[in-house]
């Protein structure tokens, strides 16, 4: 965001974004209207970094809830295939749980 001055003296705010991999420049205005808009855009930035810090944290709590997750996945599998085998099943090939033949 900048303040351009044309050859003819005449003073113009103007903002640059980028679209599509190339930055664009769009006019926004002059005089009072570009004023209003330049402290609009000083604003901005404040409530952007409050923005993208909420959204670190929002990330954070995902990533442990995820930890967390896996974790109890992990456990969850443990103590099924241990359930499994006391009730007389073997896994077959690395692959479908089987009944053990109960052979006297």
């Amino acid at each position: 965001m900048s303040w351009e001055t044309r050859p003819n003296g005449n003073r113009y705010y103007t903002r640059s974004r980028r679209e599509r991999g190339k930055i664009q420049r769009e006019y926004v205005g002059g005089g009072t209207v570009g004023e209003l808009a330049a402290k609009l855009d000083e604003i901005d930035p404040e409530s952007r970094l409050l923005e993208a810090e909420s959204i670190r944290e929002v990330r954070r709590q995902a990533e442990r809830m995820d930890e967390a997750l896996a974790e109890f996945e992990e456990m969850a599998d443990y103590i099924g295939r241990e359930l499994l085998i006391v009730a007389g099943y073997h896994q077959h090939n690395r692959s479908e749980w089987r009944k053990r033949n109960e052979q006297d």
